[in-house]
């Protein structure tokens, strides 16, 4: 008997350290992401001027006139999410002996996951967009301009190594790591993805409440599609494409249709 309450002890200890280790990595990551954004919308809501006629911008020039400068700057936004992700491998790693293999994030079925990546990316990228049209046109969107760095050799390549950090960032942190960490904690899947899906939605909400419902609904779909697969690899590959789309597609387009993204 003493033995078992012993056993019981330590298996309570190492439940606290896994649920201490799930909120400093949250608050240091994207849980820290999502209070920002709701400062951020309640700021909005309370200017007097209607969401529908506001502007968030993502991705912008923060010294226009030194554009090497500006690269600096640009490439210096990618270290925390980086950071983020190398933690959160070393901290799977040390507790339970691997780390890529055991979330699937790897390169061992290179043309499954692309499948996987390509069919996700329109299977919510394409209602994704006309869902974002929606939530403008009825006021609960502000107008999300993705891409406004300045015109230099670098831009592109930065706007698409800005959508894969974001890809790999979010996808291993908030479904490998969170579902892994979670679930030796004995959490239901449903609440699992509940969980992630509402912070996921929560640290979107800087753009209004339509950024909000659609990545709300945007993770409890990769939720799903990670229990099947058990592989973030595919949402890794369709995150980074539907990214690369919204960054680099408004990049090249806003200039000459414009009035469609206001």
């Amino acid at each position: 008997m003493e033995g078992q309450h012993h056993l019981d002890q330590r298996s309570r200890r190492v439940r606290l350290f896994i649920a201490l280790e799930i909120l400093i990595v949250l608050g240091v990551g994207f849980g820290r992401s999502a209070i920002s954004a709701m400062l951020s919308i309640i700021e909005k809501l309370t200017r007097g001027v209607p969401l529908a006629d506001q502007t968030t911008t993502m991705n912008s020039s923060m010294t226009p006139s030194r554009p090497w400068l500006d690269l600096g700057y640009q490439l210096y936004f990618f270290l925390t999410p980086t950071a983020l992700v190398l933690l959160v491998l070393y901290l799977l790693y040390l507790g339970y002996g691997q780390a890529r293999s055991l979330i699937g994030f790897n390169l061992h079925q290179p043309w499954k996951d692309l499948g996987w990546g390509v069919a996700i990316c329109a299977g919510i990228g394409i209602p994704g967009l006309g869902f974002y049209f929606l939530s403008r046109w009825i006021g609960i969107n502000t107008e999300v301009a993705p891409a406004n760095l300045d015109a230099h050799w670098w831009t592109i390549p930065i706007l698409i190594c800005s959508a894969l950090v974001a890809g790999v960032s979010e996808e291993v942190v908030m479904v490998g790591y969170l579902f892994t960490r979670l679930k030796t904690l004995g959490w239901a899947p449903a609440a699992i993805i509940f969980f992630s899906a509402t912070i996921r939605g929560s640290y979107h909400l800087y753009q209004g409440f339509g950024g909000f419902l659609g990545n709300l609904v945007m993770g409890a779909v990769f939720g799903l599609i990670y229990l099947k697969t058990k592989r973030v690899m595919p949402l890794v590959i369709a995150h980074t494409l539907m990214d690369i789309f919204a960054f680099v597609g408004y990049a090249l387009l806003a200039p000459f249709v414009g009035d469609l993204f206001l």
